[in-house]
């Protein structure tokens, strides 16, 4: 296969494999299978299309081929001659599906896999590490690391899941208007973690990944079509008032960029403006939450023109009403550096301080990268050094490990 081909391929697998998956485990209502028959319909395509071309739809194309090779599978693995009934009438079902399914219909089956994989009868702990793997493709080490589990714990959890879906044959359908309400908040937890690992990438070489948290966005649009909730107003907006930095947030090099140090003047506005008329309707239902006001203090930096004209005592006062919404060691970080903003970096490290020593966020490297710098701040550079390099001991991903090497060496050459 020439280059340039290879390099189409590469993209197409790389920007759509999840939804031609999340397609074939709707047809075939079999995970398992789905993969299978996905893989095979890359592998075809990797075979035909140097010589036929890249089709108009390659989605289309991989779906179609995938269903041809899920047929293909399931002969081989039942013996045609001894096959079940139900395994028969899976085949007329894969056929007839081939002949009628329409490409514009491709569209919404992510959103129907998460509904499939948040099924209350799938258990609460399962619910959301299955759709991570199984919609968007995460690898079950990623999704233990963000669980802060072993991996071999979280692949049982997963097949447990898969396991549900086939045995208790959960259909793959989008719930109705009555139904929506008690599947929401594993669905937005699902669409939420996903753009969190495209913002902020717990592993590789880039800081964000824009094919996952563009999906996220989609994804919670589709949601607030089907539901006009006001959390998933304030979970959309809060998505937009972070994307709307995103190209602000490395170097041409690859290198992070704090917030304060951002250029605003790139801020996508359109996204900010869009991102603060969802925060300011959430706020008036009067029935929001934890995703709102999250909205809510991303659109009060969005408002300031510098960072030092940030509102940071409105940023605390907002942090002090999510606390009691969801308590929480990581929100208790945030506001501690809130705080540290407005009363100075003495303030900011009592409270860190407290977290830490009840035994909270000992693993979680961005705490001490956060104590590091306000022990910098301080004055206490032998400390800050200290902090620095705990967390850069905690930390897999390779911008964050270069941001924290060169302020430890800064630090240390001072």
């Amino acid at each position: 296969m020439s280059d340039p081909l290879q390099l189409q391929l590469d993209t197409v697998f790389r920007n759509a494999s999840r939804q031609v998956f999340a397609s074939l485990a709707r047809a075939l209502r079999d995970l398992d299978l789905a993969e299978d028959a996905m893989q095979e319909s890359f592998a075809a395509a990797t075979i035909q299309w140097p010589h036929e071309g890249i089709p108009e739809n390659p989605v289309a194309w991989l779906v179609t081929a995938g269903r041809r090779k899920a047929v293909d599978v399931i002969r081989r693995r039942e013996k045609l001659k001894e096959i079940s009934s139900e395994v028969a009438q899976r085949l007329h079902q894969v056929a007839q599906t081939n002949a009628s399914r329409a490409a514009t219909e491709i569209e919404d089956d992510r959103l129907r896999l998460i509904f499939t994989c948040c099924h209350p009868a799938i258990d609460l702990k399962v619910q959301v590490p299955l759709t991570l793997r199984e919609v968007c493709g995460l690898t079950t080490e990623e999704i233990a690391r963000a669980f802060l589990t072993t991996p071999a714990t979280m692949a049982q959890r997963i097949v447990r899941g898969k396991a549900k879906i086939r045995d208790a044959r959960i259909p793959f359908v989008i719930p109705s208007i009555t139904e929506l309400p008690e599947r929401l908040d594993a669905v937005l937890t699902v669409i939420y973690l996903i753009f969190n690992e495209g913002y902020s990438a717990s592993s590789g070489d880039s800081i964000t990944r824009a094919d996952l948290s563009g999906e996220a966005i989609r994804l919670c649009r589709l949601v607030l079509e089907l539901l006009e909730d006001a959390e998933v107003m304030g979970l959309l907006a809060l998505m937009l008032l972070h994307e709307s930095r995103r190209e602000t947030r490395q170097t041409d090099e690859g290198d992070i960029v704090l917030l304060e140090d951002q250029d605003r003047s790139r801020w996508d506005r359109s996204l900010i403006d869009e991102g603060r008329r969802l925060v300011e309707r959430s706020l008036a239902s009067r029935r929001f939450g934890f995703y709102t006001i999250q909205a809510a203090i991303s659109a009060v930096h969005a408002e300031a023109p510098t960072a030092k004209a940030t509102d940071w005592n409105q940023i605390v006062a907002l942090y002090d009403i999510l606390l009691r919404i969801e308590s929480s060691a990581v929100i208790e970080l945030n506001r501690a550096v809130a705080v540290a903003m407005w009363d100075g970096p003495a303030a900011g490290l009592q409270l860190i301080e407290v977290i830490l020593d009840r035994g909270d966020l000992l693993d979680y490297s961005l705490a001490h990268a956060a104590r590091g710098e306000l022990l910098r701040r301080a004055g206490r550079h032998a400390d800050a050094i200290e902090a620095l390099e705990t967390a850069l001991s905690l930390t897999g991903q390779s911008t964050e490990q270069r941001f924290l090497a060169k302020k430890l060496q800064k630090l240390k050459s001072s």
